[in-house]
């Protein structure tokens, strides 16, 4: 039987996610594929951070798939503070078809699935970012299918990257990592994820070197140094990130046409460059863009038993 929520990518089989992505490309062939598969549906979108991508995103998802998107930010339920997450979960599952949910805490991510009868998808917290991972491993299947390629992720042990790694040694990928001393991944994220990686003969390598990680590697990608609610830390953040830039230097010693990944927001001019960010190797936007047919498709199989 399939999981409830999605909460973590290994929430879902191999199976399961390539079912997503031929969902996904079935809709980024006809946005309007399945226009009223939802018709009778409702989500919440219970959010502490601001968003764009993921927000956006949902709802025009919901709204081609025929059903609606409610947006409860953090004026509205200040969750876990004027009311307790748990209750929020109860009450919301006697309205609602599911949640979506964007918290800083994993622990309430956790508590949220824990005490909601309806389905629970993880749209961030400070730990994993699922949607964001299965989109762009979606996007990086469809610029080189499914042969052998590097991956390098250059920058913080984040939530991206944390569920980049699950996700990737899921789908049996290599992930080379380069992070500064001190700000790498979980460690216990990055053991669940060599497990996985090890049973799916795939290789995840870790190092404080930039230029080795990217050495021959196919996809460059990178994430901010400092997320959010880490902004007290910034000034110490930018000196140990320095030499971690994804810039031209950095790139010409990945593969000749090397492709540039990152998930947005961006902090131009410190984590990569203009010159790369917008240059012929970026397929940023192309990956922003995959994030509307990935939400649907997830949509889809959660709410809709698909």
């Amino acid at each position: 039987m399939a999981k409830k929520n999605l909460i973590s990518i290994t929430d879902l089989t191999r199976t399961d996610i390539a079912k997503l992505f031929e969902q996904a490309r079935a809709f980024k062939k006809n946005p309007f594929l399945k226009k009223s598969a939802l018709g009778s549906k409702s989500i919440a979108l219970v959010f502490q951070k601001p968003s764009n991508r993921t927000r956006v995103s949902f709802e025009v998802g919901m709204v081609d798939l025929g059903g609606h998107a409610i947006y409860l930010g953090p004026e509205e339920l200040e969750l876990g503070v004027r009311e307790s997450v748990k209750d929020v979960a109860r009450v919301l599952s006697r309205y609602l078809d599911g949640i979506v949910a964007r918290t800083f805490k994993h622990k309430d991510m956790l508590e949220m699935a824990k005490f909601s009868s309806i389905p629970v998808i993880n749209g961030l917290s400070d730990l994993l970012h699922p949607c964001q991972g299965l989109s762009d491993l979606f996007t990086i299947e469809e610029k080189f299918g499914k042969k052998k390629i590097k991956i390098s992720f250059i920058g913080d042990g984040n939530n991206v990257l944390h569920s980049l790694l699950l996700g990737a040694s899921t789908l049996g990928r290599d992930l080379f990592i380069a992070t500064p001393e001190g700000h790498g991944p979980k460690p216990e994220v990055l053991k669940q994820a060599k497990k996985i990686a090890a049973a799916n003969k795939s290789l995840v390598e870790i190092t404080d070197s930039p230029a080795e990680c990217v050495k021959d590697a196919d996809i460059v990608y990178t994430d901010v140094w400092v997320s959010m609610g880490q902004e007290k830390e910034k000034e110490n953040r930018v000196k140990k990130f320095r030499g971690f830039q994804v810039n031209s230097g950095l790139v010409s010693r990945a593969k000749k046409g090397a492709l540039v990944m990152h998930c947005l927001p961006a902090h131009r001019g410190e984590e990569i460059t203009d010159e790369i960010m917008d240059g012929a190797g970026s397929i940023v936007y192309e990956q922003a863009e995959n994030r509307l047919h990935m939400q649907k498709a997830i949509l889809l199989k959660f709410l809709n038993k698909g």
